[in-house]
């Protein structure tokens, strides 16, 4: 994804847990270019649909607002209805030319699904309700597997703990999180 042009930026851990009637969306803060941090809290999850549906992204963050903001438009051109607009999203993205560039990837969720989305038109929802992507995120993923399995964590602090877990091991990853909640009915 990266221009040879120019450093490679790599932006984040975002991890995303759905468990015991909750869903977490987890985010580290750094921000790095090439081999220097250039900011250690940047935020890059944001609540959609007035508070009824959580994303983030990992890559370029002016890809990754546009994304929020294309998602928020077909959310209403489809009066809410979240899976729908996701699948159009990942459509749009993939097959029309001013949007193939975009260099993020995204998790969104309400209150019943979690899915990755991708500007090669993939929308994921996985088996186990944890999803993760950017530099830390396989990491992530399976600290968070791992600590579903052996303890009896909440989904935040399964997101919180398998945060920390890549901030320790990937150096593209901190450890200053943000994680938003919702839970079964819709309130974060």
């Amino acid at each position: 994804m990266a221009d040879s042009s120019g450093p490679e930026i790599r932006s984040t851990t975002v991890l995303c847990v759905r468990h015991g009637g909750q869903v977490a969306l987890g985010a580290d803060g750094q921000v790095s270019m090439g081999n220097t941090i250039m900011k250690g809290s940047a935020r890059k999850l944001r609540t959609l649909a007035r508070g009824q549906i959580l994303g983030g992204f990992a890559g370029s963050a002016a890809d990754g607002l546009t994304l929020f903001e294309l998602l928020e438009g077909k959310l209403e051109k489809v009066g809410g209805n979240f899976t729908r607009a996701c699948v159009e999203l990942a459509k749009d993205w993939r097959l029309e030319r001013r949007y193939r560039q975009l260099e993020a990837l995204m998790i969104v969720c309400d209150a019943e699904r979690s899915l990755l989305l991708s500007g090669t038109g993939d929308v994921i929802e996985a088996d186990d309700g944890v999803l993760a992507i950017g530099s830390g995120g396989n990491f992530a993923l399976a600290a968070a597997r791992a600590l579903l399995r052996h303890t009896d964590m909440t989904a935040q602090q399964v997101v919180e703990e398998a945060l920390r877990v890549a901030g320790e091991i990937c150096v593209f990853t901190n450890l200053e999180h943000t994680v938003l909640t919702l839970d079964a009915g819709g309130q974060s």
